[in-house]
């Protein structure tokens, strides 16, 4: 208790610190190639690595943990995602911030039919313009981000610079008009209405909520201290009665409202009446009866995740193990169809971000049987190369079983078996 009456902002600067966090997390994943999506190979990358379909475990796993990861947060936790990391609620809580400042304490620009609240010592061209360049400054940044989960942070740098570069697309200066365009409607009128009224991110966390996710609570037996105070509804910019919480609302779970209590009992160095508690709710016994006819207990789903989440991350642990940094393919050149057609094509791709060297070789053939036009193939990163192989027009008649072999300096070799079907060839 004595921590809290010291920080009646404890929640707000955490959760500030928080977000901040996020969004600095939200530019480095895909920056350090931990996670983005390559357009150009049309493939996923993780950890700076090409990850095709074909990798199904690797995939596979990351999915089921990034699935339960979520489950056990929104059975705990609730909607905390949505008040401490959810992007759009940053942008519209910085969005009714600088409304604030600019148009007056209680302003306010919302898609509900109302008009706008300004003060009226604010009401000028000059706060207007100042609030209107802030949210196309902000639109401009923010719609950057989008940019690096398809291209490295170099490509997106000579986007920005107007420098040509072969990476980018030709389109993506009106993509990425139509990033801009979005978020500054967002920030501008639409903001926490998506929140209440049209996330279907949020309708499916509550899919996972039960009567032991954590919530605000409030402390009846003191309602008498808030006689005729309506603290916490004012600082909610959710629009809520913290005071009334149920398992579905439109809480977010960001604790301003905790803090506001806090502070308006901070002179009488009591606690506030309100404050996070994890475990049943004591009132609403319908409701009650109702969940726990269609929900399973908070413990039960935790134990069923936990081994969920270590399935997918054993499948995806086993997917980094054997995933392959190289693809190797061989098919017939040119007319492919044509037993005539003594030309082989070896492809080589490379699934890192980095340039490789890889070893050929062919295997089940005498030396006077074929011509590799390359043994030693240096690979871009990320790039595509291919050597031709071509077969001897005087091997005897009949089917030829060989391998081509690719092996690279860091210990992974492939292996592509291949069946030859012969003629006689005769005057060649």
């Amino acid at each position: 208790m004595s921590s809290v009456l010291a920080s009646p902002t404890y929640y707000h600067q955490r959760r500030r610190l928080v977000q901040a966090l996020s969004v600095l997390l939200v530019v480095l994943v895909p920056a350090t190639g931990l996670f983005r999506i390559d357009p150009s190979a049309g493939a996923l990358v993780v950890l700076d690595r090409q990850i095709w379909f074909s990798d199904f475990f690797l995939i596979a796993g990351l999915w089921i943990m990034l699935l339960s990861a979520l489950v056990m947060l929104y059975s705990t936790a609730g909607t905390v995602f949505c008040g401490w990391v959810c992007p759009q609620n940053i942008l519209a809580e910085w969005a009714n911030f600088m409304t604030h400042k600019l148009l007056g304490k209680r302003a306010e620009v919302s898609l509900e039919g109302d008009a706008p609240i300004v003060a009226s010592a604010k009401n000028k061209v000059v706060n207007w313009t100042m609030l209107g360049l802030a949210f196309l400054g902000a639109s401009l940044l923010f719609g950057l981000i989008p940019l690096f989960y398809f291209y490295p942070p170099a490509t997106v740098w000579s986007f920005i610079t107007w420098r040509a570069d072969p990476k980018l697309a030709g389109s993506l200066h009106w993509i990425y008009a139509v990033f801009v365009l979005i978020i500054f409607i967002d920030v501008a009128v639409i903001r926490h209405f998506w929140c209440r009224f049209a996330c279907v991110y949020r309708v499916w966390q509550h899919s996972f909520r039960t009567r032991e996710t954590l919530h605000v609570t409030y402390d009846a037996s003191r309602s008498s201290d808030c006689e005729k105070c309506n603290y916490c509804v004012t600082s909610c910019f959710i629009d809520i009665d913290p005071r009334k919480t149920a398992i579905y609302d439109s809480c977010i779970n960001c604790g301003e409202c905790i803090d506001a209590c806090n502070r308006l009992h901070a002179k009488k160095q009591v606690p506030g009446l309100l404050r996070f508690e994890v475990g049943e709710r004591k009132e609403q016994k319908e409701t009650r009866i109702h969940f726990r006819n269609n929900m399973v207990s908070l413990h039960s789903r935790g134990s069923w995740m936990t081994v969920i989440a270590a399935l997918g991350a054993s499948m995806f642990l086993w997917g980094m193990w054997t995933w392959e940094p190289y693809h190797l393919a061989a098919y017939r050149a040119e007319v492919q169809a044509s037993r005539d057609n003594l030309d082989y094509r070896v492809a080589l791709t490379n699934k890192r971000y980095r340039p490789g060297t890889v070893y050929l070789s062919v295997e089940g053939l005498t030396p006077a049987d074929y011509h590799l036009s390359e043994s030693t193939v240096e690979v871009a990163a990320a790039g595509r190369i291919s050597a031709t192989l071509s077969l001897s027009d005087q091997m005897p008649h009949g089917v030829h079983a060989f391998t081509v072999v690719a092996t690279s300096p860091d210990g992974w070799q492939s292996r592509f078996p291949i069946q030859h079907f012969s003629e006689q060839h005769q005057g060649r």
